[in-house]
């Protein structure tokens, strides 16, 4: 075979083998620092495949493995760390050939870490470090603890696994990572994690002790105790233990400690740390002191507790010992006092203070002692042997250095007398009241103040009686207040009658009276215990006119009403009122009528009369309604909406509610009744003059008639309009008129708009210059005597044809609304 031949071959051979390798594919499976394993798709007619791997870095020969055709799944190995390889599968014959072949990149995983060290600090975590492996772009750390595994992924070559099982030996690994795959794991360490924190309890039994206990742990040796005030102001105190309970002593009262406490295992290694703040019991309060005082709120006796602050209280207990040491009345202070309530008099107390904090109360105060204010004299009487003389006594009580009685009368004048007896002597004098009360006093002060007695003299008449008002039923006095008076009882009397009245206020109205009648008035004074002063003055008033009542209105004309009365008082005149919305007149008389004149149409207006003498003006009388016919509208319109229909329309007239509007001729009469101000007239005929009468309604059925200009309907729209050619460009326009009526002719198209107004009786008109082709809208309408157009005629179209050699012929179209 010639050179040519076996290139011919060879290419047929490199084209067959390119054709077999395009359904022959290679992936990775998995991938360690120093080998690379791979899966590949089953070849048809191989015998054997050829798995290599290739450096694109170092140089060298490749390493490779052969496979018989049972595997599609191999493993090439000693390879290097972290080194992008060209990993590639050959399909071979049984004579060695290359039937397919296919191949990838990949990297292989970092280097196995070395040298790893492990530590525990806190009894849920592991600390762990190591050398960086080159090319590591990452590692997993792995902690097993029986069937639990923990892992965490890091960037550095440290890292710390958490939410472990405090004093569990944990066996800790580390794999690096990058894009190609993991390292295998390193050599296994392990590391126990620390013990737990223990959990403890304290307490302060006094103010220089604290005590604390913990809770047994198993695995637990030794236990070590510091305590330090929590402001870190002076020594520490460190203990180590086996016990599980230590106390602290000689320590600052009321003050804040804090406690740490760990445990050591077996081989002395320390856990977790339990910190916890304790405060020891305030120190007893000092220099304590009891001073009385009222209380304002509910006026018992109470006593102020003060004492000297104690360091670290937040609340402090003040109690009351009776003679007996038993707990009596207390109080509670976040301050240096308080007030214990309530406090018996004349009694002898001891009191005592506990200072409180988180810990508990101190030890009790020296207790301090006192005497509590004397008790308020009971008993108190009153007496008058003789007029002029009171003598006030009372039963007397214990521990009492003497008694001061005040006596106040009500103008303001007071008087005291001090004793060590149990009466007191006082002058007095009528018209008064006197407000007696006896106090006790001893070292402590004063005792409460007991019941207020009083003792009232007979009452003065009242002076300077005055009338403050009268009217037709009323009259209503004042008078000055007069000494000892409680109350006032006012009478007025005629011959039938009597009407009083009760009030302790120095002013009284009369009610009820006759109008028109003299009557006398007296005023009493009282008191409850000495009765009604009736040798007081009587005094003659009079009241007020009677109200009149209207007997008949009577309208004198449109705008004029006279109005009468009954006359029923002597020496009074009177002034009648018409009021409403349109204002207010009035006449006035002495006699029992009078006139109004001048009253707005379409108001309504009340009536009402007052009678006037010189003791005042009655009340109004009952009102008698009166109303005014509706005014008529300022203007009317009428509109002809079409032939036949007549739109009406009207101002609104003051005091109408409705209308009926009146056209008429002697051909008919159109007429509608509306509440509106305007309606719709049918029946209209055209050309037809009509009178033109309105009728305003009120709400009463009270009417105004009001005339107003005729009316003249529009003239009749013409009939049988007919549209003529009259030659190559012109059109005349014909109707019929049943009336000598002037109309006006409008021709529309889209072209062109021609209007022609013939003389009166003419019923045509001619029109030149039309287009033929063209649409041609007519209306024919009557021209009223002022010039306005009807609008209301109907519109005819016409289509002049262009189709004749001659012209155009003229096609009706029909109407348009």
């Amino acid at each position: 075979m010639g050179i040519g031949g076996l290139t011919c071959l060879l290419l047929a051979c490199m084209a067959n083998m390119s054709l077999a390798s395009a359904g022959f594919t290679l992936t990775h499976y998995t991938v360690t620092s120093r080998s690379i394993s791979a899966r590949w798709s089953r070849f048809e007619g191989a015998h054997s495949y050829k798995l290599s791997a290739a450096s694109n870095t170092a140089t060298g020969q490749p390493v490779f493995v052969h496979f018989d055709n049972r595997f599609v799944l191999g493993t090439v190995t000693n390879l290097l760390p972290a080194t992008q390889y060209t990993v590639k599968v050959e399909a071979l014959d049984s004579s060695g050939n290359i039937l397919a072949e296919a191949q990838i990149q990949h990297l292989t995983a970092p280097d196995i870490p070395l040298n790893i060290k492990a530590f525990s600090k806190t009894s849920n975590s592991i600390t762990v470090n190591w050398p960086a492996v080159p090319k590591a772009t990452g590692y997993v750390l792995k902690a097993k603890a029986g069937n639990l595994i923990t892992k965490i992924i890091v960037n550095d070559s440290s890292g710390t696994l958490t939410g472990l099982q405090p004093y569990t030996s944990y066996i800790i690994s580390v794999h690096s990572l990058n894009q190609g795959g993991t390292s295998q794991p390193s050599m296994p360490v392990e590391t126990r994690t620390v013990l737990d924190a223990p959990v403890f309890h304290s307490s302060s039994p006094d103010f220089q002790t604290i005590m604390v206990s913990l809770e047994p742990m198993p695995q637990a040796v030794r236990y070590i105790f510091i305590i330090i005030r929590s402001d870190a102001a002076g020594n520490k105190i460190k203990k180590t233990t086996t016990s599980f309970n230590e106390t602290f002593t000689d320590l600052e009262p009321g003050t804040w400690y804090t406690i740490k406490v760990h445990a050591l295992d077996a081989n002395g290694v320390p856990g977790d740390d339990k910190i916890k703040q304790q405060v020891t019991r305030p120190f007893a309060p000092q220099s304590v002191l009891a001073i009385l005082k009222p209380n304002p709120i509910n006026t018992s006796m109470g006593a102020l507790i003060t004492w000297n602050a104690s360091e670290g209280s937040t609340n402090y207990f003040a109690v009351r010992l009776t003679k007996f040491r038993e707990i009596g009345h207390n109080c509670t202070s976040k301050s240096t006092s308080c007030v214990i309530t309530p406090i018996q008099c004349s009694t002898q107390y001891n009191v005592t203070v506990y200072a409180i904090n988180e810990a508990g109360s101190s030890d009790p105060a020296n207790p301090t002692e006192f005497i509590s204010f004397p008790c308020t004299p009971h008993d108190i009487k009153v007496q008058e042997k003789y007029p002029g003389n009171l003598t006030i006594s009372w039963s007397p009580s214990p521990m009492v250095d003497y008694y001061t009685t005040f006596v106040k009368r009500d103008d303001g004048l007071e008087v005291s007398c001090n004793t060590t007896l149990k009466r007191c002597y006082f002058q007095s004098e009528c018209g008064f009241t006197y407000f007696i009360s006896v106090f006790s006093y001893n070292n402590a002060g004063q005792s409460k103040p007991g019941n207020v007695l009083n003792y009232t003299t007979v009452p003065c008449c009242p002076t300077q009686v005055e009338t403050l008002f009268v009217s037709s039923d009323t009259i209503e006095v004042i008078w000055n207040p007069v000494r000892g008076a409680e109350m006032y009882e006012t009478k007025a009397q005629d011959m039938d009658s009597v009407v009083f009245c009760n009030d302790t206020s120095t002013i009284c109205t009369l009610s009820g009276l006759e109008c028109n009648i003299n009557y006398n008035v007296t005023v009493y004074s009282y008191s409850d215990i000495r009765g009604f002063n009736t040798s007081c003055p009587k005094k003659s008033i009079k009241t007020g006119p009677c109200s009149p009542r209207i007997l008949n209105i009577t309208k004198v004309n449109p705008t004029t009403v006279n109005i009468t009365w009954q006359q029923n008082n002597i020496d009074a005149t009177y002034k009648v009122f018409v009021f409403g919305k349109a204002g207010m007149r009035y006449c006035n008389s002495s006699g029992c009528s009078c006139a109004i004149a001048n009253l707005p149409c379409g108001s309504t207006f009340s009536v009402s009369a007052v009678a006037t003498a010189t003791e005042g003006s009655s009340l109004p009388s009952y009102s008698i309604p009166l109303e005014t016919a509706p005014c008529c509208p300022d203007s009317f319109t009428a509109t002809q909406v079409t032939q036949s229909i007549t739109n009406i329309s009207w101002t609104a007239a003051t005091g109408a509610q409705s209308y009926t509007t009146l056209l008429e001729s002697p051909k008919g009469q159109a007429k509608c009744h509306t509440g509106a101000t305007h309606c719709l007239l049918g029946c209209i005929t055209c050309g037809t003059n009509y009178s033109v009468t309105l009728l305003a309604i009120s709400e009463t059925g009270m009417a105004s008639e009001c005339n107003f200009l005729g009316y003249s309907s529009s003239g009749c729209c013409p009939s049988a309009v007919k549209l003529y050619r009259m030659g190559s460009n012109a059109l005349r326009v014909y109707w019929h008129a049943s009336a000598s009526v002037n109309y006006v002719v409008n021709v529309t198209s889209d072209r062109a708009n021609f209007t022609c107004s013939p003389l009166a009786r003419i019923t045509y008109c001619d029109i030149n210059e039309i287009y033929c082709g063209d649409l041609y809208t007519v209306i024919v309408s009557p021209v009223a005597t002022d010039g306005s157009i009807a609008t209301f005629c109907p519109m005819k179209v016409y289509s002049v044809s262009c189709s004749m050699n001659s012209g155009a012929m003229v096609i009706h179209r029909g109407k348009r609304a």
